[in-house]
């Protein structure tokens, strides 16, 4: 497996510290396409594949490349990032380049051998936003191995991690729940960024087959940063993701989303940012909140249409465990429920559940009355094997 940015395998890159904040796909414009320039190139892309400066990836490429750029591909949310979660998206045309836009959020979400025989490199650049439910991470993977088995060269072109790089949370991946919302076994917040994952998945043999696969590391780019601290302007990665801040939110309450009669605050101006259950008192929910320690987290009380619960706000510096602290207000909007956001669950919304949070475990424990604190406790092993195992694919300080 070569190494970032076509270092051969072994090699490792040079460290860019300092200097200017430059994306995977200003990298590789900086050097004039090299990895790519004289093949036919296919692109894996959306509304948030912009260049530092917010020009479209594939206007950029179309221009450097011109009829050698032959296929584009589009993930869950469609090329535009507008279509709902979960809704399939159509094969189209771009109106912006006039290429097919190939659905992998469709009848199929890994290419076709007939959706890559128009090129002969593929390049995978989307905004991820840290978690392993996102399904840009899964997109990227089945891409990988289908890469792999029909001789296509892979290229990752890489971007931040909004979580930080640091941030190493909740529970492992069991093999029996791998789906498209948990595609490799990583922790539910991992702190890697898309090329150190692709380097890791394919050196851990996760996947049937792996590729010629070439990371451009971006410059400038350092663990501890978050989206704030790149200049980079925000583009929703999805309908509910409309902020910097809402990968936080998005941990913070993903996994209590599922259960029934809750209210994550889907529809609002902040989706994710509200944890209430029916008929739940809010100044109950409000006062367990405050017991919690959650630096860099505050709650309001609110109530509206029966649900009740908090308003959360998270400072995106804030140092809590953000998966912890979903598991800690489902158990308590469980039990002030009675046990009915959790016991309602059955069929396919009870399996979603399981598939998101990597294990059958969480439902089970809740409804036992095992406490928070022990459910979670239990990841902190896993944790600390992750950290050790990803240690040799990380491209950044």
């Amino acid at each position: 497996m070569p190494g970032p940015q076509g270092a051969p395998q072994g090699q490792q890159p040079q460290q860019a510290y300092g200097g200017p904040f430059m994306l995977g796909v200003d990298v590789l414009a900086s050097r004039g396409f090299d990895l790519i320039r004289g093949k036919r190139v296919g692109l894996i892309t959306n509304h948030t594949s912009l260049t530092g400066r917010g020009e479209r990836t594939r206007t950029v490429f179309q221009r450097a490349l011109g009829p050698n750029f032959t296929a584009l591909y589009a993930p869950e949310h469609g090329i535009d990032g507008n279509i709902g979660a979960g809704i399939h998206v159509s094969t189209r045309r771009d109106p912006v380049t006039g290429l097919t836009v190939y659905s992998l959020y469709g009848p199929t979400r890994k290419p076709t051998a007939a959706m890559l025989a128009p090129i002969d490199v593929l390049v995978f650049d989307l905004q991820d936003i840290g978690c392993r439910s996102y399904t840009y991470i899964s997109t990227m993977i089945v891409a990988m191995e289908a890469a792999a088995e029909n001789g296509t060269q892979y290229v990752v072109l890489d971007r931040p991690n909004p979580l930080s790089g640091w941030r190493v949370e909740g529970p492992p991946l069991e093999a029996k729940w791998k789906s498209f919302v948990g595609q490799i076994p990583v922790p539910y917040v991992h702190g890697m960024t898309a090329g150190e994952l692709a380097m890791m998945a394919a050196a851990r043999g996760w996947m049937a087959k792996v590729p010629r696969l070439d990371v451009v590391k971006m410059q400038g780019w350092t663990r501890g940063m978050v989206w704030q601290d790149t200049g980079l302007r925000w583009h929703p990665t999805s309908p509910n993701i409309p902020h910097a801040t809402s990968p936080f939110y998005y941990v913070t309450t993903g996994i209590l989303g599922g259960a029934s009669a809750v209210d994550i605050g889907i529809g609002t101006e902040n989706p994710f940012g509200y944890a209430g259950g029916a008929g739940v008192n809010p100044g109950a929910m409000l006062a367990f909140c405050q017991r919690l320690n959650t630096p860099g987290v505050t709650f309001s009380a609110y109530s509206k249409e029966g649900f009740g619960g908090v308003r959360i706000n998270i400072n995106p510096r804030n140092t809590t465990d953000l998966t912890a602290l979903d598991v800690q207000l489902l158990g308590e909007l469980n039990r002030l429920t009675g046990g009915k956001v959790v016991g309602r669950m059955s069929g396919s919304k009870l399996n979603l559940f399981h598939k998101v949070y990597g294990s059958e475990s969480l439902h089970n424990d809740l409804r036992r009355g095992v406490p928070a604190h022990q459910i979670t406790s239990r990841w902190q092993g896993a944790n600390n094997s992750f950290r050790s195992q990803r240690q040799r694919f990380l491209l950044y300080p």
